[in-house]
């Protein structure tokens, strides 16, 4: 069946192995490089770990974006450069601003590597505009119960960053974005109303239908720019609405770096090998730099 009218692309997520641990990454792709500000997007797990077992992101840096974690199952510990340490758990959000340059690691928490678990989670990274690339960074973490809610017939938003619905979540935002948790019972239906220069959804679980055509799980169904989009939840479903304004020009994505910059990318990775970068207190283990071929 040809695409709605509404829908402008479907992006069908590349499987990655992150140190043994699977996730599906939707952006940057060939279809699609980015959604607003939002450069990269994705899904880790949902994977079952046996007691004893958890996911080990080693200390890693990063410039020119801020992380956003936001967790559906299981818990994470971050650790960065500048001293934080924090747990995060499902529906809290963790976002932490790069800018001139950070490094974090992700780790599972004692407890939950002790028990093993379900973990199951979403990580997007949110391109700054070039006035703010060279920011300082920062962190924040706000609890689930810290997120504003919207309610539908049918369905419960709680948004996560940025504004939508005339509502603002307290997280920092360099740009007009925003990134909302939505959840359907089934034939509920959600009107994706225009409002962002750029949005897309990624279907978590459930099936989603829009004009007719059925979207399953593992989908990043884009947008077209100011078109209205109802979403009708033929079966119970989970998903993630995301975008924000149309970026101040390209971004340059290379392993854990992003800039409008290629020379600034090729810097960052020449400072990381040079141990230029503060490192993680507690957590000292280091990943070098890939080979950078080309940019």
């Amino acid at each position: 069946m040809a695409e709605p009218a509404s829908v402008e692309t479907v992006v069908i997520p590349q499987a990655k192995d992150i140190g043994g641990f699977g996730v599906r990454r939707a952006l940057p792709s060939a279809m699609r490089r980015m959604i607003g500000p939002f450069v990269f997007f994705d899904e880790m797990g949902p994977v079952e770990f046996a007691p004893g077992i958890g996911m080990d992101v080693r200390p890693h840096p990063h410039i020119g974006l801020a992380t956003l974690t936001y967790l559906l199952d299981g818990a994470l510990f971050h650790r960065d450069s500048l001293g934080s340490a924090q747990e995060v758990t499902p529906g809290a959000v963790n976002l932490m601003v790069a800018g001139r340059g950070i490094v974090h690691s992700e780790r599972s928490p004692t407890d939950f590597r002790a028990a093993g678990g379900l973990m199951h989670g979403l990580q997007l990274w949110i391109g700054l505009p070039k006035k703010f690339e060279e920011t300082e960074p920062a962190f924040e973490h706000h609890e689930r119960d810290a997120l504003p809610v919207f309610e539908g017939e049918g369905f419960r938003l709680r948004l996560a960053i940025g504004t939508l619905h005339g509502l603002r979540a307290p997280v920092r935002t360099f740009s007009t974005c925003f990134f909302a948790d939505i959840a359907l019972v089934e034939g509920a239906v959600y009107e994706f109303c225009a409002g962002h220069d750029e949005r897309g959804f990624y279907l978590v679980a459930g099936e989603i239908e829009v004009e007719g055509a059925r979207f399953a799980p593992g989908q990043l169904v884009v947008i077209r720019p100011g078109a209205r989009a109802t979403l009708r939840a033929t079966r119970a479903s989970r998903l993630v609405a995301l975008g924000g304004d149309t970026m101040d020009g390209p971004r340059f994505v290379w392993w854990n770096f992003v800039s409008s910059d290629r020379e600034r990318i090729r810097h960052a990775r020449a400072e990381w090998e040079a141990g230029h970068f503060k490192s993680v207190e507690g957590d000292p283990e280091f990943i070098p730099a890939p080979e950078l071929k080309a940019l």
